[in-house]
């Protein structure tokens, strides 16, 4: 399957301005399909920040990863709002945001499953085609994931910390092969790695558009499966505990919405006062830097 609705988006402004739009769409229909898109917007912000300050190896072709990977997404989403064919694994995503039942953790791992363990491959592969070495983009792509895990890992905390239901749910989950307590960022890239790779070698071949489109296929339903496990999880215990945990949140998601962007807020200023004093040269350049930073929270 693909999602053949195409966005105008070629810089990272370009994608920013987007993920807006669908952030402000999700507010006006209070829809929960905002509560990812507010996680993704600021790791986009902060890749955007990263460029700027020459933080990759090579800052041009990170941002064109970057738009590659985020229009998947983009594209995604509005070919659902138009009830187009879209892959698989986002179906199973958007359908979910329609779902009261589906806690706000379920709704980011949804969406950071379908994002990396599909997307993430196929940008990658795009990224370099007609490039050699393909390896060359390997630091980099450890560096986008990086900076997205530890994000991601943030935000999670919030997420359970303000939940003591969740929290404990994802404490049973645990040892009991659960996507939703066990699902690991690192694993997932690692797999987009691999996925990219065998893209790439596949591309190489003289069946070149059947083999990819096999992979990309195939790739697909196997995350889309593990997208019905994280928005369906087993045991039914867990299930239940989650069904509970629900009840405590807010069933306006737009209110969700708003939360969730101070949590993003605060947590970018927090990793950008970080990542400015570590790329600052002196002493007396980190203790300024700190302070104007520690003035705007």
């Amino acid at each position: 399957m693909k999602n053949t609705t195409t966005t105008q988006v070629i810089t990272i402004k370009d994608v920013i301005r987007e993920l807006d739009k669908i952030i402000e769409w999700s507010k006006e229909n209070q829809s929960r399909v905002g509560y990812f898109a507010v996680l993704y917007r600021m790791v986009t912000q902060r890749v955007e920040l990263g460029i700027e300050q020459n933080e990759f190896n090579d800052n041009p072709r990170m941002e064109k990863l970057d738009v590659i990977f985020a229009k998947r997404y983009i594209d995604a989403f509005w070919g659902w709002q138009r009830k187009e064919e879209i892959t698989h694994s986002w179906q199973v995503a958007f359908e979910a945001t329609e779902n009261s039942s589906t806690i706000v953790l379920q709704q980011i791992l949804l969406g950071i499953n379908a994002h990396i363990n599909l997307d993430l491959g196929l940008s990658t592969m795009l990224t370099m085609e007609n490039k050699d070495p393909f390896d060359d983009i390997v630091t980099d792509f450890d560096a986008i994931n990086n900076v997205l895990a530890g994000l991601v890992d943030k935000f999670k905390a919030r997420l359970i910390e303000t939940s003591p239901l969740v929290k404990l749910a994802c404490k049973i989950g645990k040892g009991k092969e659960n996507l939703l307590a066990t699902f690991s960022i690192d694993i997932a890239r690692a797999g987009a790695w691999y996925f990219a790779s065998n893209l790439r070698n596949a591309s190489m071949s003289p069946t070149s558009d059947k083999k990819v489109q096999d992979l990309i296929e195939r790739k697909d339903q196997k995350v889309g499966d593990n997208a019905k496990e994280l928005a369906s999880p087993t045991p039914t215990f867990l299930k239940l505990f989650v069904w509970i945990a629900s009840l405590t949140e807010s069933n306006k998601p737009s209110e969700v919405i708003v939360k969730l962007e101070s949590h993003a807020d605060d947590i970018l200023k927090e990793d950008t006062l970080a990542m400015k004093v570590a790329t600052s040269s002196t002493e007396q350049e980190q203790v300024i830097i700190t302070e104007e930073v520690l003035e705007e929270i």
